[in-house]
């Protein structure tokens, strides 16, 4: 099977349905619109691309911006369609594409998120490709938000969720210490699918050769996700603004930008 394929296998499974309301993934939710609405100042057009089932885009549209919604997945298409029909929502377009081959014209955007495709890119030429596109289709001055998995992800989530109790996974893990390339042929979903896991300066790196300008790189999650009984912290209102404004305080720090699972990177097109 194709790379491309087991990608697209992986997502067609459902497993987005409903991630971002599970544990500390409601964290990555909670900080990544955070983070977003720190830079849109008026209405935009904003091009999500790899946006999944478009949890991102129908939020984005129900504050008024123009949103396109593109993923590699037909299922996770399909259930944005249903979720659009269902709730009276609304987005410019959906369709299923490729971010190495984006279909629309230069200079279309002010916005565009790539919160997944950089890391489902394993080969460096492939996410250059992506990110020239994304370049493309923004406007002079457009912004992109670009998020790559850190390579220190399966470690601490190998230690802190005890799957090193599997010597499969450690040779995942090891690998992906080594060269950031995650490949799991154990056949179980749990270990993630075929990805590159960056390094921050790495990921910094590849967007400015794409001719974009790095403003910024923030860990989402930081330190968060790590939490014991993380559901039950979250809940815990005062618990979980001291969490946030504690992230907050050191989302930039160089020396813990690879401690949360992803790194956001802003970038303007100069």
């Amino acid at each position: 099977m194709s790379t491309k394929n087991e990608i697209v296998e992986y997502y067609n499974s459902g497993v987005e349905s409903n991630r971002l309301s599970l544990g500390p993934f409601k964290l990555e939710f909670e900080r990544t619109k955070e983070i977003i609405l720190r830079h849109i100042k008026k209405p935009s057009k904003i091009l999500d691309i790899g946006g999944g089932m478009g949890a991102y885009s129908f939020w984005l549209s129900d504050m008024g911006h123009e949103v396109n919604l593109l993923d590699l997945s037909p299922v996770n298409i399909e259930s944005a369609k249903k979720h659009l029909k269902e709730s009276g929502k609304q987005l410019q377009s959906l369709n299923i594409g490729n971010a190495c081959d984006l279909k629309f014209k230069s200079e279309s955007f002010d916005i565009a998120l790539m919160l997944g495709p950089m890391y489902h890119l394993t080969k460096k030429e492939e996410r250059l490709q992506a990110l020239s596109e994304a370049k493309r289709v923004l406007i002079p001055g457009g912004l992109l938000f670009c998020v790559g998995i850190s390579r220190y992800a399966s470690t601490y989530d190998g230690f802190f969720s005890n799957l090193i109790q599997d010597s499969q996974f450690i040779d995942i893990m090891n690998q992906d210490l080594k060269d950031g390339q995650h490949i799991n042929n154990t056949g179980k979903s749990k270990y993630f699918t075929t990805s590159y896991f960056h390094l921050p300066e790495e990921l910094k790196t590849e967007i400015n050769e794409a001719g974009l300008r790095v403003d910024s790189l923030i860990s989402i999650e930081s330190f968060g996700w790590l939490l014991p009984n993380f559901e039950d912290k979250w809940n815990n209102e005062s618990y979980k603004k001291l969490l946030l404004e504690t992230i907050r305080k050191v989302e930039r720090e160089p020396s813990l930008l690879g401690v949360g699972p992803h790194i956001m990177a802003i970038a303007q097109k100069v």
